[in-house]
């Protein structure tokens, strides 16, 4: 298990229906007094407290840690109850996809990187019964900066596997430019998928080292990532260990 995948949430994995924008304005709203309180605020990418700090600035705020641990405790509180709506879905391939990676014993561990806080990504993950397929991650409560996630991640595989493992050898999937400029500091690749609010142009552009529309042609995928990492087992071969 020399290889690490790790997935961000929103617009990856799930669609929340809107669950984690919904939660932030209403705790601002409960706050504040203010309605629609993120509207001019582009949060896709971005980390949790990054989010919150951003509305604070956004309507002229107190910006201190205090309301930020107050509020960040209101969000999760509120997210766990609007995490229950009939529009959440799981993304096209992701389950076939997180079968296939976790079936396959010997290359792949599986983690999350994501901009949430770590309960916040149990909450979200776990309405979808998808928890179980990420043991570890780096998460917006390691660090507001996404761009300094992924030493997290792999500190967190070293503590639980004992085994070392490089930057070269990690494969962002994520759905924002975001995802790709938090791997290519470090050496470390990045699949994107247009299924969030950029086009394949702009993650492209971005310089994902692949982009597929969706993760529904799961034979493509398996192929990315076969090439990526360098890995010597044919995708055919993947897909066929779990049917």
């Amino acid at each position: 298990m020399n290889k690490l995948i790790l997935f961000d949430i929103d617009g990856t994995l799930v669609d929340t229906g809107k669950a984690g924008s919904r939660s932030l304005d209403i705790i601002f709203r409960e706050y504040f007094s203010i309605e629609n309180a993120f509207a001019n605020i582009n949060m896709a990418g971005k980390t949790d407290t990054q989010i919150i700090k951003e509305g604070l600035i956004e309507h002229n705020l107190p910006l201190n840690n205090h309301i930020i641990n107050e509020l960040i405790e209101f969000y999760l509180q509120t997210l766990r109850r609007e995490i229950n709506n009939n529009r959440r879905r799981v993304m096209p391939g992701v389950v076939e996809i997180l079968e296939i990676l976790n079936n396959h014993n010997g290359f792949f561990a599986l983690g999350l990187l994501t901009g949430n806080m770590e309960r916040g990504a149990r909450i979200k993950l776990g309405a979808f019964e998808l928890n179980k397929y990420f043991p570890f991650g780096a998460f917006g409560s390691d660090d507001e900066d996404r761009n300094k996630l992924l030493p997290h991640a792999l500190k967190r595989f070293e503590e639980i596997y004992k085994k070392k493992v490089d930057f070269s050898d990690c494969l962002i999937i994520g759905d924002t430019p975001r995802d790709v400029y938090c791997a290519k500091p470090y050496g470390a690749f990045c699949i994107a998928v247009a299924t969030g609010p950029y086009s394949i142009e702009d993650l492209h552009q971005a310089g994902a080292d692949a982009t597929m529309d969706n993760l529904s042609d799961i034979n493509k995928f398996i192929k990315s990532v076969e090439e990526i990492l360098k890995i010597p087992l044919s995708a055919n071969e993947l897909i066929t260990k779990i049917q």
